[in-house]
């Protein structure tokens, strides 16, 4: 099942509807605002991720070299 036209334009109407046409651009431009500011939140996430799993590593990693000079 895929969206046709007549349903997209069905849901348009009811939209203009709604929100009339004067607060129609503010309502889309805060929804873009919206989806902007998710993608900067995901992509910021994405960063910390690998900061953390960097920081794991290294933590792991010296953790086993004090266990190798303890047993020395």
């Amino acid at each position: 099942m895929s969206i046709g036209i007549w349903q997209i334009v069905l849901i348009l109407a009811i939209v203009l509807i709604l929100f009339g046409a004067g607060k129609l651009p503010r309502v889309m431009g805060d929804v873009a605002k919206g989806i902007k500011n998710f993608k900067t939140g995901m992509k910021e996430e994405e960063g910390s991720e690998e900061s953390s799993n960097n920081e794991t590593v290294s933590v792991s990693k010296e953790k086993d070299n004090t266990k190798d000079s303890k047993t020395s």
